[in-house]
C-alpha cells in the first residue's frame, strides 16, 4: 500500500489547516467584492451628480430644449453687428534715429581754454561751445600776413621796372631779352603773392578754428574733455556729441508684401499717420507721419526698411530707443463689425452663432472674415447689420440650441415649474384635505367661508367637536 495516500489521515493538523485556508479565501473574496462595489458606487456618484432642485422642471419647459430633448438652456453673452469704419494698421518694432548726429572734434591742436556748454543742453547751430588757446595761431597769421606784404612790394617794384624796360625798348635803347626777363620776374612774383594770400587765409582759418562752434542744432551729450587738456582733431571721443532730437525719425521694417502698397500711397501724396508706443504698448509717446521707404529688400529677413518722422516736441523719444510703431495704412469705411470673441473657426471655416430672438435659439452661420483690430473684426459677408451674435458661452452651443439672454429672467420659468408641481400634487390626492385636515385648515375655512362654499354654522359645529375630542384626549 502507498504510504502517501495514508499521510493525510495520519496528520492531526491537516483538518484545521484546511478550514483556516477556506476561511481566509472567503474573507479575501468578500474584501475584493466590497472593494469593487465601493469603486463602482463612487464612479457612479462622480458621473451622475445630484440634479439641482429645479433642474427637472427647467428641462421640461420649452425654453430648456437646447436642441436636445431635456437639455438645459445656456446663458450666453450677445452683441449686435454694427456698421463702422475700421482703420487698418501696420505694427512693427522700430528704432529711434536722429536726423543728424555729430561728434564735435577740434580742427586744430591746442590747449582747451574754455568750455561754454552744459551737459544735456539744447544748442543752436553756430553757438560757441569751447575755445582753444589761440596765441600760436595769431602769430602764424601775422607771419603769413607779413610775408604777403613783402612779396606784394617786390611785385610792385618788378612791374615798374618792366614798364621802364618797355619804354626803352620802344626807343631801341635796350635789348628785347632784358624786357622778356623782367616780364617773367613779374609773373613769378604774382604767383608768390597768391601763395602768400593762401597761407594768410589758412592762418586766419586756424585762428577761427580755435573757437569750437556747434555744427547743428540739437542736444549736447556728456562732456568728454575738461579745461586744460590738449586736444586735437585726431581725438576719438572729441569734445561732445550733438544729436538732433526735434524732429526725429523712427526706422522700422515693413514686410515686402506691403512695400508696394506703401510706395503707391506715398507717391499719391497720401499722409499715413504713425504713432510711436512705449514698450508696453499702453502709452503713445508721439504722433507723426510716414516719411520714406528704402530702395531694396533685405534678403535675410524679407523686409524693407521704412522711416517715420515725429516732431518730438515733448522730447519723449530718445536716439537709439526701441519703440512700437503703429502705422495707419488705410480706413475701411461702412464695414459690418462684431467683437473678436464672436468669430469662431471650425472645419468648414469661420462661423458665428446668430440669435433668433423670438425663439431664443441660435443658428450657426458661415461668414467670411476681414480686417481685425484689437477688439473688433470685419465680417465681409454672411452677416447683416442689427443681427445679434453670441460672444460668450459659445463653447457649449450647437446649431439650434436654446439660450438664455442676459435680459431674460429665469424666475418666471421657475415659478411656472413650481405651479405645475403643486397642481399635479393636488390632483393626485383629491381627498387629502378632507380626510386629514391640518391646523391651518379651520383658520382658512373660517377666514374665507364664501370661497369654499361651506356654511358658517357647519364650520362652527366642526370646531366644537374638534375641541371636545381634544379635551377628552387630554
Amino acid at each position: 500500500m502507498d504510504s502517501r495516500a495514508d499521510a493525510p489521515h495520519n496528520d492531526p493538523d491537516a483538518a484545521p489547516r484546511k478550514r483556516l485556508s477556506r476561511r481566509t479565501a472567503v474573507v479575501g473574496s468578500l474584501i475584493v467584492i466590497l472593494a469593487l462595489a465601493g469603486t463602482g458606487w463612487l464612479t457612479w456618484r462622480l458621473t451622475h451628480p445630484t440634479p439641482a432642485p429645479g433642474a427637472t422642471a427647467g428641462a421640461a419647459g420649452p425654453a430648456g430644449a437646447g436642441g436636445r430633448r431635456g437639455a438645459p438652456s445656456t446663458t450666453v453673452g450677445v452683441a449686435t453687428a454694427e456698421r463702422s469704419s475700421i482703420p487698418v494698421f501696420l505694427e512693427a518694432l522700430g528704432t529711434v534715429t536722429p536726423q543728424a548726429s555729430v561728434k564735435v572734434r577740434p580742427q586744430v591742436s591746442g590747449v582747451m581754454e574754455k568750455v561754454l556748454f552744459t551737459e544735456g543742453q539744447m544748442v543752436r547751430a553756430g553757438q560757441l561751445l569751447a575755445t582753444i588757446d589761440a596765441r600760436q595761431f595769431e602769430m602764424a597769421l601775422l607771419q603769413a600776413s607779413g610775408q604777403r606784404q613783402r612779396d606784394e612790394a617786390q611785385l610792385d617794384s618788378a612791374r615798374v621796372t618792366l614798364q621802364r624796360f618797355k619804354t626803352l625798348l620802344e626807343q631801341d635803347s635796350i635789348a628785347r631779352q632784358d624786357v622778356d626777363t623782367q616780364a617773367t620776374l613779374v609773373k613769378q612774383l604774382e604767383g608768390t603773392v597768391v601763395i602768400d594770400k593762401a597761407n594768410e587765409g589758412s592762418a586766419r582759418l586756424n585762428l577761427g578754428y580755435a573757437r569750437v562752434l556747434a555744427p547743428i542744432s540739437g542736444r549736447v551729450g556728456l562732456r568728454t574733455v575738461d579745461v586744460g587738456n590738449v586736444v586735437s582733431s585726431s581725438d576719438v571721443n572729441g569734445i561732445a556729441l550733438i544729436t538732433q532730437v526735434s524732429p526725429i525719425d523712427v526706422v522700422f521694417a515693413v514686410p515686402q508684401d506691403q512695400a508696394g502698397q506703401l510706395q503707391q500711397a506715398a507717391a499719391a501724396g497720401t499722409v499715413m499717420k504713425a504713432t510711436a508706443l512705449d514698450r508696453t504698448r499702453s502709452n503713445a509717446l508721439d504722433t507723426g507721419f510716414f516719411a520714406s521707404l528704402d530702395n531694396q529688400v533685405d534678403v535675410t529677413t524679407g523686409t524693407v526698411k521704412a522711416k517715420a518722422r515725429f516732431a518730438n516736441s515733448q522730447l519723449a523719444l530718445f536716439p537709439s530707443q526701441f519703440v512700437n510703431v503703429q502705422l495707419q495704412l488705410r480706413t475701411i469705411a461702412n464695414a459690418v463689425v462684431v467683437p473678436v470673441t464672436a468669430l469662431r473657426h471650425g472645419n468648414d471655416g469661420d462661423y458665428v452663432y446668430v440669435v433668433n430672438a423670438a425663439e431664443r435659439t441660435v443658428s450657426q452661420r458661415s461668414v467670411q472674415r476681414g480686417q481685425a483690430t484689437v477688439d473688433k473684426i470685419v465680417v465681409a459677408s454672411g452677416l447683416k447689420v442689427g443681427e445679434q451674435v453670441i460672444t460668450e458661452g459659445a463653447d457649449r452651443l450647437k446649431d439650434g440650441a436654446s439660450v438664455v439672454l442676459p435680459g431674460d429672467s429665469p424666475a418666471g420659468a421657475g415659478r411656472a415649474a413650481g405651479g405645475g408641481k403643486r397642481a399635479r400634487a393636488s390632483g393626485s390626492q383629491p381627498g387629502a384635505e378632507a380626510s386629514a385636515p391640518t391646523a391651518s385648515a379651520p383658520a382658512s375655512a373660517a377666514s374665507q367661508p364664501e370661497a369654499t362654499g361651506a356654511p358658517t354654522a357647519a364650520a362652527s359645529g366642526w370646531q366644537r367637536r374638534r375641541r371636545a375630542s381634544q379635551a377628552e384626549g387630554s
